[in-house]
């Protein structure tokens, strides 16, 4: 059930600036686009494109053993009766039905945490600062661990009470209603994300006027986007990753980008980034991704509302549990979703890379920077594998490859470009 909250995603770029070397002259052949695309994709050679590969590759094998932590860490704690004796102690605090799932939840998130910090220290530290990933130490990064610890022990017992409320009023079709109720927690998180989450890991600011800035407010006027505050936060004390986002809904929405962007690429590359991730905006993203998820938690709701109460009826004597209405039954909701949603990781990369896809194209229109766009897919070159196949990619990519975004923006610029020249990049690093 906790796996839930992860569907609250965030759209990160990263970009890059290299240099430029052109090699279209007058009279030189006319433009092509599969060579000027490998001039880019080349560029990425040796050890650096090995290091990219393992890391990116290595994640496929950690979303398997993600979901197989986590399946055991929830048999774990049904088969040992601890989730039992989480709800006798919820009982004995208090005996109104409604609030019970609420402090259940407490020593249920406190314990998944406990359990599987050895696999979030190793995959969320010490992995990323084996690839030369992470900015911070263990102490600054552990410290945000717990500032989302205590995040999911506010937000996760109201869902749950929210969760079980239904489950008791509607029995039989609780899983719609039950659909409703995350997407309503999904709705307030969009909301209050930027205003009173984001706040919480970073330190925002108004951007320096300047040229950059005045052109970005350009963009978002251009497309009716709020622009009167643009906020560059401070992200280069986690990480080196490029992001930006167009964050909020209605009062909330806010521009935002990080010092990293500014800090390690080229105006035109920030116009690039800035140009798609407005276009996330202006599509309708937002919207569509919550109503696609919807429909995708709603299946697999209904699964566990067929499945939970046939173990129950089998195994709940011996793990405590009485009914699919009793806040013990929590660790087996869990475990029916995260097997779910691990089975549905492909269909859920597919509805984001289109998506992403989608607002690249806007991206291009709007910045009209395909040089600074084939820069700034290069940059996913650093964590993301830049030419998966296309069997690899459907699978495994939540974003069109760093080869797929290229090839998109030489084919804009031949379409779109008088006289376009090939451009061969140097070091990516903007030192």
């Amino acid at each position: 059930m906790s796996r839930l909250l992860l569907f609250v995603v965030a759209v990160l770029l990263v970009a890059g600036l290299p240099a430029e070397i052109a090699l279209a002259q007058n009279g030189a052949p006319a433009f092509d686009v599969e060579q000027a695309s490998r001039a880019y994709i080349d560029s990425l050679q040796g050890a650096d494109l090995e290091k990219s590969n393992a890391y990116f590759e290595g994640g496929y094998w950690l979303i398997l053993w993600g979901a197989l932590i986590g399946v055991l860490v929830d048999f774990a704690i049904l088969q040992s009766r601890l989730s039992a004796r989480f709800r006798d102690w919820a009982e004995r605090v208090t005996s109104k039905k409604w609030l019970q799932p609420g402090l259940y939840a407490l020593p249920y998130v406190i314990a998944g945490f406990l359990f599987t910090l050895p696999w979030t220290i190793y995959t969320g530290f010490f992995r990323e600062r084996q690839y030369g990933l992470m900015s911070q130490d263990f102490g600054g990064w552990f410290g945000e661990q717990v500032i989302g610890l205590v995040i999911s022990l506010i937000v996760f017992p109201l869902l749950l009470m929210a969760i079980f409320a239904v489950i008791r009023r509607a029995p039989k079709s609780w899983w719609i209603w039950g659909t409703g109720v995350i997407a309503g927690f999904l709705f307030i998180g969009l909301l209050l994300g930027p205003v009173f989450i984001s706040p919480l890991f970073n330190d925002y600011s108004e951007m320096a006027d300047g040229p950059l800035r005045d052109r970005i407010v350009a963009m978002a006027a251009k497309y009716d986007i709020p622009g009167d505050h643009i906020y560059v936060f401070d992200q280069s004390r986690q990480h080196k990753r490029i992001s930006a986002n167009v964050s909020g809904i209605g009062p909330t929405i806010r521009i935002s980008l990080n010092d990293n962007l500014l800090e390690r690429t080229g105006p035109d590359e920030v116009a690039a980034v800035m140009g798609h991730e407005m276009g996330h905006y202006v599509l309708g993203h937002t919207w569509r991704t919550v109503l696609i998820l919807a429909l995708i938690v709603a299946v697999g709701l209904f699964i566990v509302a067929r499945l939970a109460p046939r173990l129950i009826d089998r195994h709940g004597d011996r793990w405590g549990v009485r009914s699919i209405a009793d806040p013990a039954a929590i660790p087996l909701l869990s475990l029916i979703l995260t097997i779910y949603f691990f089975a549905a990781t492909p269909a859920i990369n597919s509805l984001i890379r289109i998506n992403e896809s989608e607002a690249d194209r806007f991206g291009l229109n709007a910045a009209r920077e395909p040089d600074g766009f084939a820069k700034v897919a290069m940059r996913l070159s650093e964590y993301r594998k830049i030419e998966p196949g296309p069997v690899e990619e459907m699978l495994f990519f939540d974003h069109p490859s760093g080869a797929t975004r290229v090839r998109m923006a030489m084919q804009w610029k031949a379409d779109h470009v008088k006289n376009p020249a090939i451009v061969a990049p140097g070091k990516l690093e903007k030192e």
